[in-house]
């Protein structure tokens, strides 16, 4: 944990330094630009908004981030775009795997995003020029670490295509939009103010373990040790690469306890209350590692910062303290009839009528009211339980 703080101080005079370097060059151009954007916002008075946390914010990962990617995706059978899912939210059915907001949606909120804190999806034609300068959400439900996690469900986004989406589409149009903003001798504010400024969420992870190391027809498996430092490392590569492309701030959740998901209780015949603890352990064995490789990854990417929100301390909570947290039921979906998988619930099927009393919506994936309180505690938490080494709003005030 010390070695982590260390890293953090180091890394936040880094970004500093170089921030400082950005708006000292603005302002020798004449002060009409720099890294706060080239205009006051939110000083107060006026009745203007406050000005957003973070300067943009783009999304990777599976289902439990995806806001309506794979809507766009002809092929998959990983879709969250039909009742009653969205029974909650302002948009009705938009793609996103719960009965409102997904934890990325209500993050936004904290961070004080465009748009109500919604973040526009990748695949959808609309998401390019400027509606990409608040941030983009790459994320597939049904995809992994590795590239061929989730391909049995038809076809997802790989991580690995996720990031290539940011890096060929996403970056260029950036770029042409931040132009104007650019003419600083001797720095690009794309690459020296808004990238260092923005977040990079990852949530993903649980579906290389659902659906692929445990999936029924896996006849060579190896060791659950050697498995999780795989997508350890192959994750650490994907980290690099995006920091290769200008990220800096890191925000990744851990896995939830995927033993204590209806679909993997049912799987198991497992009844009343209680989880399948082998599976939640190998949730714990990577949420181990991804604390260890935070600790570990100064000296491959000077300058960048982490928070590691646990998805699975914060939902764990939940789940053995249920009264305390206004909770009722624990273990059962809020989708009574689920589809034929275990996970997606049933189309225009029926559902539980209070929904902030269940911490699951359907087969895997929590509810409006749970994905708020892991994005509260991942936002605010001073626990270095829930939020490590620092929260995602230390992280995003941070130069």
């Amino acid at each position: 944990m010390a070695m982590a703080k260390v890293a953090a101080v180091v890394a936040s005079l880094y970004l500093f330094i170089v921030l400082t370097r950005c708006d000292a060059a603005a302002a020798g151009a004449g002060g009409s630009t720099s890294c706060h954007g080239g205009r006051a916002v939110g000083r107060g008075g006026g009745g203007r908004a406050r000005a957003p946390i973070a300067k943009a914010v783009f999304v990777f990962g599976s289902s439990l981030v995806d806001n309506g990617n794979n809507n766009f995706l002809n092929s998959t059978g990983v879709r969250a775009d039909y009742l009653p899912y969205g029974v909650d939210f302002p948009l009705g059915p938009s793609g996103r795997f719960s009965n409102g907001r997904n934890t990325i949606d209500a993050l936004g909120e904290l961070l004080r995003l465009p748009r109500g804190g919604r973040i526009p999806p990748f695949a959808d034609p609309g998401t390019r020029g400027r509606a990409a300068l608040h941030g983009v959400n790459f994320a597939s439900g049904g995809s992994g670490i590795l590239d061929r996690t989730g391909q049995d469900t038809g076809k997802v986004l790989s991580l690995n295509q996720q990031i290539s989406n940011f890096e060929a589409v996403t970056l260029p149009d950036l770029r042409a939009t931040t132009a104007s903003t650019r003419q600083m001798k001797g720095h690009d504010f794309l690459h020296d103010c808004f990238l260092p400024r923005s977040l990079f969420v990852i949530g993903t992870g649980g579906n290389d373990y659902l659906l692929n190391y445990y999936r029924p027809r896996n006849t060579s498996r190896p060791q659950l040790s050697d498995f999780t430092r795989s997508l350890i490392t192959k994750l650490s590569a994907h980290l690099q690469r995006l920091y290769g492309l200008g990220a800096r701030k890191f925000v990744i959740f851990s896995i939830q306890p995927m033993g204590c998901t209806p679909v993997v209780r049912a799987s198991l015949n497992v009844t009343g209350a209680g989880c399948v603890e082998p599976v939640n352990g190998a949730a714990l064995l990577f949420n181990g590692e991804l604390r260890s490789l935070v600790d570990t990854t100064g000296p491959r990417m000077p300058g960048a910062n982490f928070a590691v929100v646990d998805s699975y301390k914060i939902i764990k909570d939940l789940l053995d303290h249920p009264r305390k947290h206004g909770i009722r039921e624990t273990y059962r979906a809020c989708c009574s009839e689920l589809a034929s998988s275990g996970v997606l619930c049933k189309k225009g099927g029926p559902i539980c009528r209070d929904r902030t009393k269940y911490v699951f919506f359907d087969g895997l994936h929590p509810t409006d009211v749970v994905n708020a309180r892991i994005a509260r505690k991942g936002f605010g938490s001073e626990s270095p339980r829930e939020a490590y080494p620092i929260n995602v709003k230390k992280l995003a005030m941070l130069w």
